[in-house]
């Protein structure tokens, strides 16, 4: 089948540029549209490579040979791609410095897998640097699935696929109530713990059994977990600070959390 060339867009009143547009900026469009927009070579290939479903594709003059290599193979897809000028991409794009494309897809809706023994609950995580940094954090140590509670920044917005470099599309993540999560966990064998993330109270992280099946509760950045998440967690583990903090970032928490099980089940 001969491809179809990709259509010259110069105008930033076109209804794709505006659709674009809202989907950065707004998440009830990212919602009611059930779509989000990708930007960047790097990412832009995570997401060709994981088989979601492209919508279309924007890319400017000024692309690298790179970025048309995949632009021809998202046209290979029959997916339909649209060219724009440098100046207008710049105009479209949510980042300072556009790298000439960006992927309009409908965000995976990842099943809950039937078993699990390493899982990673945020409640209240509000910062997108934050969520995305954990995200990413989480599948470089083999969390299993994420699971984001209401309460959280959406995960599809532009901050957080950015700072998530690709998590999102190799990683099961799932939006769940607190009621939902907890009718999961029980279904779960073995009755498996969920361990809550704190400050300054609880037990030592660097003496607890991380090796057993378990879910991580890793709280906001302000106030922590929600009284809800704390009424479920099972039980509570800090990390010593001797140089005397008083608390850690929340990726920089989560990350020490995540490796620390990662460590105690390799050995």
């Amino acid at each position: 089948m001969e491809k179809i060339p990709p259509e010259l867009i110069t105008s930033f009143k076109n209804p794709k540029v505006q659709t674009v547009r809202e989907l950065l900026s707004s998440r009830k469009s990212r919602q009611d549209q059930q779509a989000c927009v990708v930007e960047g070579i790097r990412l832009a290939e995570e997401a060709v490579a994981s088989g979601v479903k492209l919508h279309y594709a924007f890319f400017s003059e000024g692309i690298s040979h790179r970025g048309l290599e995949l632009v021809d193979v998202i046209q290979n897809q029959n997916v339909p791609c649209y060219k724009v000028p440098d100046d207008l991409m710049s105009r479209i794009s949510a980042t300072e410095a556009d790298q000439g494309l960006l992927l309009v897809l409908e965000p995976q809706k990842d099943a809950l897998p039937k078993t699990v023994d390493f899982v990673l609950i945020l409640d209240e995580i509000k910062d997108p640097g934050n969520m995305g940094t954990i995200l990413r954090t989480a599948r470089a140590a083999g969390v299993q699935l994420v699971i984001i509670t209401p309460g959280c920044v959406d995960v599809y917005s532009p901050k957080v696929l950015r700072a998530g470099m690709g998590a999102h599309f190799s990683l099961p993540i799932c939006t769940l109530t607190w009621d939902e999560i907890m009718q999961y966990w029980t279904s779960q064998p073995g009755s498996p713990e969920l361990f809550l993330a704190e400050s300054a109270q609880g037990e030592c992280i660097w003496q607890m059994d991380l090796t057993k099946p378990l879910g991580l509760i890793i709280g906001g950045e302000a106030d922590g977990a929600s009284e809800t998440a704390r009424q479920y967690a099972t039980r509570v583990m800090n990390i010593p600070m001797p140089g005397g903090s008083e608390s850690l970032n929340a990726a920089v928490a989560a990350g020490i959390f995540m490796f620390e099980v990662a460590r105690q089940r390799s050995e």
